[in-house]
């Protein structure tokens, strides 16, 4: 019966009618300076309740094994990520679809947190110190893959980038510092400050989120006509590829003991791929990629599958597995 909640739920459909809005044509935007808002808002807003809600509960088992689960997730996933897509887009473009399909999308984790809070299901505060530790570690293994196929076909790149600065672009971009930050204010300040932002963190979040989303779907409709151009094969990929890592994320939340609302937000995070911190990082790790490739599979693809599919599927599997 909860299942249903979800595909009416107002930030889904109108990330349905942003697609829509785009498709038809309609002459519907959202000023650039709103979107760039509304992103800080958002990480912000997830950051300072999640280190709120972890200072009320503590560190225990559960956050112990769910940070295990998802760090070891960031830096395998780009493994077969980039095994699968080297041939078809060669190893930059398959370095950089490693990084972003490791790494994780916040908003498709603000979107399954939403849908948890409305479906009254409970979920660990950690799991936003889960999602900040998993956005950096699959860049760095993408780069040692990237290098290393490059050894071994002999292929002459002067111009590589210092470990110095990707380990800065991966670790102290501005979307991973504001959340990481946050994080950690809301650790020390804990419900003191919380209730001195409470309209802010609470009453305020699921208009803006409404709002983030509608954007979302405009640019993934707008996306999605150029990718369609590359074949068939790549858009597969993003499909097919995310409820596999959801799936492996349930088995291991099963095997950790975690209850249905951290399973499905681990599936979730194993699912999604990065369309902001990566490509930050990417521009300059890895500037031979073709940003068209890396972007169009996480935003028109994997991230619209993963929101109006993907994330009642891992809440089902959740409830099969860990219920």
């Amino acid at each position: 019966m909860d299942a249903p909640a979800l595909s009416i739920s107002p930030p889904v459909l109108f990330f349905v009618l942003g697609m829509i809005a785009t498709l038809v044509r309609s002459n519907l935007r959202v000023p650039h300076a709103v979107t760039k808002l509304m992103s800080l808002y958002l990480l912000w807003a997830i950051g300072f309740t999640g280190g709120v809600k972890i200072a009320q509960s503590g560190l225990g088992r559960d956050a112990l094994v769910s940070i295990a689960i998802g760090m070891s997730l960031a830096a395998l996933l780009p493994l077969a990520v980039f095994a699968l897509l080297k041939r078809r887009v060669g190893i930059h473009d398959a370095a950089a679809s490693a990084a972003a399909f490791g790494s994780v999308s916040a908003v498709t984790f603000l979107t399954a947190s939403s849908m948890l809070d409305a479906l009254g299901i409970g979920y660990g505060g950690h799991m936003v110190a889960v999602m900040a530790l998993m956005e950096s570690p699959a860049i760095v293994v993408s780069i040692i893959l990237l290098r290393r196929a490059q050894k071994a076909a002999g292929e002459a790149d002067a111009q590589q980038t210092g470990w110095g600065t990707i380990m800065h672009e991966a670790f102290l971009n501005g979307p991973v510092l504001l959340l990481l930050g946050s994080l950690v204010i809301g650790l020390v300040t804990r419900e003191r400050g919380f209730e001195a932002f409470k309209p802010l963190c609470k009453d305020l979040f699921n208009g803006v989120l409404v709002f983030f989303l509608l954007d979302l779907g405009l640019l993934a409709a707008r996306r999605l006509r150029g990718f369609i151009a590359r074949g068939w094969s790549l858009i597969a990929f993003g499909l097919v590829f995310p409820p596999i890592a959801g799936g492996l994320a349930l088995v291991l939340a099963k095997l950790g003991g975690l209850g249905v609302g951290d399973a499905t937000l681990l599936a979730t995070l194993a699912a999604s791929a990065s369309y902001i911190a990566v490509p930050a990082a990417a521009r300059i790790a890895i500037p031979k990629a073709d940003p068209s490739v890396y972007i169009g599979l996480a935003l028109a693809v994997t991230f619209p599958f993963n929101v109006i599919v993907g994330i009642p599927l891992y809440l089902a599997g959740a409830r099969a597995l860990c219920g």
